[in-house]
């Protein structure tokens, strides 16, 4: 017996409303896997990867008596690679690097000589933590020629000679031994970064990130029970930006119940956290900025389970 057209649009209906009322009333929601990809490196000679003839000294073959003097820190920045996610940069937007030989309990480098003018330790003194940055996991350690090298999670940070423009990352994985630096201090990842994790603001605690590191909001006009709805249309959604659906099983840290997308009444398609719909904020310029949070009072961060952080009341 065939079943009507008439039939058929209200089983599908009534799946549509049984999936809402799971994922936003209950603790199960649909997970769908997701694949990371690797990314390699060429491992250039030696465990230095040192520029010129590959001997493992400097340019030309020249041996270095001693490391050149290394420009200053400046203020730090959690910036993303497409393919290594987040890495930390200097003022002047160069990827700082760590090295496998290196310890980090307690702090100690192991990289002198020719490996520090293939590798130049970054000075300590007057870095900055800037956005995306925990200042608590800044440090120094005392090198063996008795100057202080900066130190991101405990370890030694340095930059490469062969990056020479800003955002280049020519050091990721010489010699299996080089890597740069993630924000927390280890290896950056070569898998894609997920859809939405959780990063610790050192003003406001946990709060979500979107894939590319910026930070998360919710609208406190919007609606998430017992359908989520935005109330951010128009030239509000042209300055938050929806955040696009991305399968649950695509996220990190971030609590499960009512993590869906669905679509909004103009027609584009938005992610929920807890069954609220998600933004982000045009002001925001670099991974961990969070200057939409409490603007007109009706803006916050969003908190792992998907309150508003510093909304009064919440």
């Amino acid at each position: 017996m065939k079943t009507s057209w008439r039939t058929a649009s209200l089983v599908a209906t009534a799946a549509a409303v049984l999936t809402l009322t799971t994922a936003c009333g209950q603790d199960k929601a649909a997970s769908p896997s997701s694949q990371a990809q690797n990314v390699g490196a060429t491992a250039a000679a030696g465990d230095y990867g040192v520029p010129g003839s590959g001997n493992g000294y400097g340019a030309d073959g020249d041996k270095a008596s001693a490391p050149p003097a290394s420009a200053p820190a400046g203020k730090l920045t959690a910036s993303v690679d497409a393919k290594l996610g987040q890495v930390v940069t200097d003022g002047n937007g160069m990827t700082l690097y760590r090295f496998d030989n290196d310890t980090a309990s307690p702090p100690k480098s192991n990289c002198d000589g020719d490996c520090a003018t293939a590798w130049p330790p970054v000075p300590a003194g007057d870095a900055l933590a800037g956005a995306g940055i925990d200042k608590s996991l800044l440090g120094e350690v005392t090198r063996s020629d008795g100057s202080k090298q900066l130190t991101i999670g405990d370890w030694p940070a340095y930059r490469y000679a062969k990056d020479t423009a800003p955002g280049e990352v020519n050091g990721q994985g010489v010699n299996g031994k080089w890597f740069a630096l993630a924000p927390n201090g280890k290896k950056a990842s070569a898998e894609k970064p997920p859809g939405l994790s959780v990063r610790k603001d050192p003003k406001l605690g946990d709060v979500v990130v979107d894939r590319n590191g910026m930070t998360v909001y919710r609208f406190m006009k919007d609606q998430a029970w017992p359908k989520s709805v935005s109330n951010c249309l128009g030239a509000c959604l042209a300055k938050w930006p929806a955040v696009a659906p991305v399968a649950a099983a695509d996220t990190k840290g971030v609590q499960k119940k009512g993590l869906m997308g669905f679509t909004r009444s103009d027609g584009v398609k938005q992610m929920t956290v807890n069954c609220w719909p998600v933004y982000t904020f045009t002001g925001d310029k670099a991974p961990g900025d969070t200057n939409g949070q409490g603007v007109g009072g009706t803006w916050y961060a969003v908190a792992p389970d998907g309150k508003p952080v510093g909304a009064p009341g919440k």
